[in-house]
This record gives C-alpha cells, sequence and structure tokens, in this order.
C-alpha cells in the first residue's frame, strides 16, 4: 500500500507543471494577440487612408504614406494620382487615424492604471474626474474665450482643467498621510459631477453658435488633427508605457492588497500616487485633443484582462495595442456610417462597444478576471 506521504511530492511536480504549461500557453496567446493586434493597426492605417470623399485605393494610400516618410525610396505610384489625393490623405486622413490610435491607447492604459490605483475594475478617467476637468478647460475657452484662462489656447486649458482636478482628487483623497481608494472614488465622482454642472451651465449661457463646438468637443472627435497635435499624446503615451512596464511588478503586487505590496518592500501610498499623476497627465494629454470620449479606458483593459489574464506584464500591450485598434475602427464607423455627416467618436464608443462587452462577460465568465488573482 502507497503513503500518503509519498504521493504529496508527486501532486506537487503535477501542480507545478500544470502551472507552468498555463503560463507558457499564455505566453504565447500574449505574443500572437500582440502581433495580429499591431498588424491589425497597420491595416487600419491603411484603410483609413483609402476611406473618403475623395477616392483612393487603400495599396495607392500605402504607397502615398511611404513615399513621405522614405521619399528617397521606390514607394511612389505610377503618378496617376492627383495633388488632392495626396492632400486627403497625407493631411487629412493620416493624422486623423494616427490621433484615434494614441487616444484610444493612451485611454485603455489610463483606465487600467486607475484600475489599479482604486482597486476597482469600474474606474476608468471619467471616474475619478480627471476628463470632466478637461472639458471645463477647453469649454471655457469655446465659450468665453481664451482671454478667459490666461490667453491658453482650447488644447492647454483643456489639459491644465485635468491637471487641476487631478491636484485636487489628491488633496481630497489623503488621509493620514497616504492616499485612499475609497475617498479617491468618492472624490472623484463628486469632482466629476460638480465640474460636468459647470460644463452643463457654461453651454446652456452660451450662444447658439457656440453649443455646436461644445457638444462635438464633450463627445470627441479626431476631425480636427493634424501631424503637430498628435505630438502631446505621442510623448504622454510613450512616458506613461514606459513607467508602467518598468512597475508591473508592483502593479501586480498593490493589485492584491497593499499589505501584500508592503510586505515585498513597496510603498503602496508612494505607488498610488505616482498611478494617479501618471494616469491623470495621459488623459488630460488625449482629452485635450480628442474630447471626451467615454467607455475606452473602462471596456479594453476588462477585456485584456480576460484574454491574457491580470499579469501586468501581458496585461498592459495588449491593453495599449487593444485601444488603439477600438478607437480607430471607431474613427472609421464615424466617418462611413452616417456620410458625409461624421458622427461624435463618444456616442460610437458606447454603442458599439457597450453590447460587445456585456456579450463577452456573457460569453468568456469575465468575473474570473477579476482582482485580488
Amino acid at each position: 500500500m502507497t503513503s500518503p506521504g509519498l504521493l504529496a511530492p508527486s501532486r506537487a511536480i503535477v501542480h507545478a507543471d500544470a502551472s507552468t504549461s498555463a503560463r507558457r500557453r499564455l505566453t504565447r496567446r500574449t505574443t500572437t494577440l500582440v502581433l495580429g493586434l499591431t498588424a491589425a493597426v497597420i491595416g487600419l492605417v491603411v484603410v483609413s487612408g483609402a476611406v473618403g470623399s475623395v477616392p483612393v485605393q487603400p495599396l495607392e494610400a500605402a504607397q502615398l504614406v511611404m513615399g513621405h516618410l522614405l521619399p528617397g525610396m521606390p514607394w511612389m505610384t505610377d503618378g496617376s494620382l492627383t495633388p488632392l489625393q495626396d492632400q486627403a490623405v497625407w493631411q487629412f486622413r493620416l493624422p486623423r487615424t494616427l490621433l484615434a490610435a494614441l487616444a484610444g491607447a493612451g485611454l485603455a492604459l489610463a483606465g487600467a492604471l486607475m484600475q489599479v490605483t482604486v482597486r476597482n475594475p469600474l474606474a476608468e478617467p471619467y471616474i475619478l474626474g480627471v476628463s470632466s476637468g478637461a472639458s471645463v478647460g477647453a469649454v471655457l475657452v469655446i465659450v468665453l474665450g481664451s482671454a478667459a484662462v490666461g490667453g491658453l489656447s482650447m488644447n492647454v486649458a483643456a489639459f491644465a482643467g485635468a491637471l487641476a482636478t487631478c491636484a485636487a482628487v489628491w488633496a481630497l483623497a489623503r488621509k493620514a498621510g497616504s492616499l485612499s481608494p475609497t475617498r479617491m472614488i468618492l472624490a472623484g465622482v463628486a469632482l466629476g459631477t460638480l465640474l460636468s454642472a459647470v460644463t452643463s451651465y457654461l453651454t446652456i449661457s452660451t450662444d447658439a453658435q457656440n453649443v455646436v463646438g461644445v457638444l462635438f468637443f464633450l463627445l470627441g472627435s479626431v476631425s480636427a488633427a493634424t501631424m503637430p497635435s498628435l505630438v502631446g499624446p505621442a510623448v504622454a503615451l510613450v512616458i506613461a508605457a514606459t513607467i508602467a512596464a518598468l512597475l508591473a511588478r508592483s502593479l501586480n503586487a498593490l493589485m492584491t492588497g497593499d499589505e501584500s505590496a508592503s510586505s515585498l518592500g513597496i510603498d503602496a501610498g508612494r505607488l498610488r500616487g505616482l498611478l494617479l499623476v501618471i494616469a491623470s497627465l495621459l488623459t488630460g494629454a488625449v482629452v485635450s485633443v480628442s474630447g471626451g470620449i467615454g467607455f475606452v479606458g473602462l471596456v479594453v483593459p476588462h477585456i485584456a484582462r480576460i484574454a491574457v489574464g491580470a499579469d501586468h506584464r501581458r496585461l498592459l500591450p495588449i491593453t495599449v495595442l487593444g485601444g488603439a485598434v477600438f478607437l480607430m475602427v471607431a474613427d472609421l464607423l464615424a466617418r462611413t456610417v452616417a456620410a458625409p455627416t461624421e458622427i461624435p467618436l463618444g456616442i460610437l464608443t458606447a454603442f458599439v462597444g457597450a453590447p460587445f462587452f456585456l456579450w463577452l462577460m456573457r460569453r468568456s465568465g469575465a468575473d474570473r478576471a477579476g482582482f485580488g488573482r
């Protein structure tokens, strides 16, 4: 008769082998998703360059873009394309699809960082009031003019509003020298509601010709994108993504609780404050040029957790690329569904994203992708 004690080591070995095999499968899945999403981003850039009132074939759009990027290489077309087609692709369609990619990636990453900061999968840039603060800054310029905010442009005023809201949430959420996740949520919701009321008052008190501009900003759009407008979101995204990648192990520890993080030598309060600042700066940089686009920071990180698990070493790249693809597709739909009228992005992200998210939760058992795992 075999002793139970002799079986224990073999069971432990089997369990370890199973865990190793599961990690390898997740790694392979992550690699496949990263490659697939990267290919999707490139493909969407080409398709977006071909979609519009000025007809251009996808291959011709790709050749035009490569011709501008690498003028010394044989990328140019046979000369059949007109200057109008070149202008449509390079000056209008390419900047807007790149801004959609940056905005989607930035909002998704900000949402993932905020969810870890407050240890709540429902957290996103809007729940902490950062987007509402940016909206107040932008609407002040639209309604009252730049003189009302010290001569700042709309984009800079929106960014300043986001920073001011971040500072207010920080001050209100501090308790006994540390940031409380619960107080952060409560302060963010209260400030967001107050700032939304300010925005609503400014909207109803302005002239009729300003209302359309206000609503278009509040609902989000990348139609006014230019190459210079990409610099701010791109720099913010690179910095935030780099810091988040370096802190991936610390994020995993913080997600399980402050005590677990402290046992590993991590200052949970300081890390939480750093994440709040990074996510707020990133949100402010994105909202200042693309307006208020909701839902991306909530749904994309959650879908990424279902796909590759809660380990931020795998989660972060999928979140960034998934956010880019999500908003690039939404921008294509915004331009084509009701052409020649353009639908604001915030409407589409809610209409398209919410049903898909609910279907995915029901199909995949999203509760298994929760925190503390």
